[in-house]
């Protein structure tokens, strides 16, 4: 009986030991846990420039927000979407900036909600955290996300003004919608200088009105501060193409669009 048991626990700890966890599935990113409250913390997936640890530089934080379905405690579930899997497959995330034509790598912070998307509240203490770990340049964050991560974008620029300062630029893709208060505060963008580029397709129409009422908000304030890409024949299905650095509107891709932004 105890060889049995026995027998069963070795067994039972080989099946464990060869579960894929978050940290060693992946590739080309690493799992960490990011500050969110006073109290919690939630998972996260970190990209590093290559060189990062052979140089003493500074770098641009983008901050990527996913979508409802990649919400929960799987980071796997990440890597399916966006800028995660593009990393993921080996692509390095960096461009050219078309204001002084250097070369910019970025540092990527990938956070997953586990619920929905992020709060404003939750998304400062997340940058106030990673801020501290890792060598960002404070003049060049920026955030981006799509659905819900869209919604976790526009929120975060429209909550208060101290949190909107700390954006050089926003990509929202396919914003779902945001919160009534939040809708009437897109001065907020106006002021902290926030450009933004909103990307929404014809085959999902609610998503595209959305970020047409929030680009004209914002140009209300300021005219040409926001724009919308519209994407004939996009459906609100898969994001993997417009985070693809290969991926290019107005001449450039969005990592370069984002470059041309500082505080």
């Amino acid at each position: 009986m105890l060889k049995t048991i026995r027998a069963f626990f070795i067994l039972l700890f080989i099946w464990w030991l060869h579960i894929p966890s978050a940290a060693s599935a992946q590739r080309h990113m690493d799992s960490i846990m990011v500050n969110v409250t006073s109290w919690g913390k939630v998972h996260a997936l970190l990209a590093l420039p290559d060189e990062y640890t052979k140089t003493k530089k500074e770098y641009p934080l983008i901050i990527f927000l996913h979508g409802k379905s990649k919400s929960g405690n799987n980071l796997q579930k990440l890597l399916l979407e966006g800028i995660p899997y593009w990393i993921n497959n080996g692509e390095k995330i960096q461009a050219v900036n078309p204001v002084d034509g250097k070369l910019y790598k970025f540092i990527v912070v990938a956070p997953q909600a586990p619920n929905w998307g992020l709060k404003p509240d939750e998304i400062k203490r997340m940058l106030d955290d990673v801020e501290k770990r890792y060598r960002i340049d404070r003049s060049r964050i920026y955030l981006t996300g799509y659905s819900a991560g869209g919604w976790a974008s526009v929120m975060a620029i429209t909550d208060n003004a101290a949190l909107s300062a700390r954006f050089a630029a926003a990509v929202p893709m396919s914003v779902a919608s945001i919160d009534d208060k939040n809708l009437t505060q897109f001065k907020l963008v106006a002021d902290a200088n926030i450009p933004c580029w909103y990307l929404a397709g014809t085959e999902e129409l609610h998503f595209l009105e959305n970020c047409e009422r929030y680009k004209d908000s914002t140009n209300t304030y300021k005219p040409n501060l926001a724009k919308v890409t519209i994407l004939e024949g996009f459906a609100h299905r898969t994001w993997k193409e417009q985070y693809d650095t290969a991926y290019r509107k107005y001449g450039m891709n969005i990592y370069e669009w984002m470059l041309q932004y500082k505080k």
